[in-house]
């Protein structure tokens, strides 16, 4: 998992050219890359660098993964 999990990261984003360095950055960075993973595999995504250039060319395409909805909820006011 950890090599298939670096490669992706690598290769899809870039990981061992980006330029963050300093203090935990690098750290925190890696977790939103797995986090990215993580949930685009979880929704079914097979080949998670085709899904992020779709997000990428169509953005708006990532709201509903985040869970968020053109809906809002009034209830409470």
């Amino acid at each position: 998992m950890e090599n298939s999990s670096h490669h992706i990261r690598d290769v899809t984003f870039a990981e061992d050219a980006s330029t963050v360095h300093t203090g935990t950055a690098p750290r925190a960075m890696a977790i939103f890359r797995n986090l990215a993973i993580g949930m685009l595999k979880t929704l079914g995504a097979d080949n998670i660098a085709k899904t992020t250039r779709a997000i990428r060319d169509q953005p708006q395409r990532a709201i509903p993964l985040l869970g968020i909805t053109n809906n809002p909820d009034t209830s409470g006011t």
